[in-house]
């Protein structure tokens, strides 16, 4: 039967990710983008030698992509499943990670990922609950049926200058649950696409080490002049 041929499979998936420092790795690669072997350990708080081990393993299990750049190893998500795969199993266990935070640190660290946030290569947090209930209230984008862009939500890109690549099999949009919100925000081309171009433009900026985004005052503008937005919501 086809479920015993994925029995294994899953399996193996689970045990994959079911380890700390690979738990953490994954987590922090949710920014979009590629970070070094190093890196990865110091944020792990693990030796380089032990964080090659298990970047060995995810690689080998197809959750990451690795490429070389002279003394560097760069890695990187697999592809934009991964990052769904991984912000799911966070939306999950959110509720569990409510406790009070250790420090000023921590907590502002907190906030500003609730605040904003990239979640692999589309917006995440408050801020992108907001832009997905915009596009949804001025009927650009439905969710009666599944998330997908209406026929005014394709020229809305289009007057905008976000260019949508169609050609792939990604999803031009999909739902991705956000695990701070509990609700579901715009991901797949139009949710990176939209990203991709806040940043671009200086909409959003990138703060700390983390994947807290701040909308900044010509990204307030647009926001309010292209969707509606209120400002005191991006702040």
């Amino acid at each position: 039967m086809t479920e015993d041929r994925q029995a294994p499979q899953l399996a193996r998936l689970a045990a994959l990710i079911a380890d700390e420092t690979r738990a953490a790795c994954l987590l922090a690669l949710l920014d979009g983008r590629a970070w070094t072997a190093g890196e990865l350990a110091r944020h792990a708080g693990v030796a380089a030698s032990t964080l090659s081990e298990h970047l060995g393993k995810l690689v080998a299990g197809g959750l990451l992509s690795q490429e070389r750049q002279g003394r560097h190893r760069y890695v990187r998500l697999a592809d934009p499943g991964v990052a769904h795969l991984v912000e799911g199993l966070a939306a999950q266990v959110a509720p569990d990670m409510a406790r009070r935070p250790r420090n000023l640190r921590e907590s502002s660290a907190g906030s500003a990922m609730a605040r904003g946030r990239t979640c692999y290569d589309h917006l995440a947090g408050r801020l992108g609950i907001a832009v997905t209930d915009a596009l949804t209230s001025r009927r650009l984008l439905r969710q009666d049926t599944g998330f997908g862009l209406t026929d005014a939500g394709l020229a809305w890109f289009e007057d905008v200058g976000i260019p949508l690549d169609r050609t792939g099999r990604r999803p031009l949009a999909r739902a991705c649950l956000d695990w701070t919100e509990r609700r579901p925000h715009l991901a797949g081309v139009a949710g990176a696409a939209l990203c991709r171009h806040a940043l671009d433009e200086g909409w959003c900026v990138r703060i700390g080490s983390e994947r807290a985004v701040k909308v900044t005052a010509t990204g307030e503008r647009a926001f309010t002049e292209l969707l509606s937005i209120d400002a005191e919501t991006l702040r």
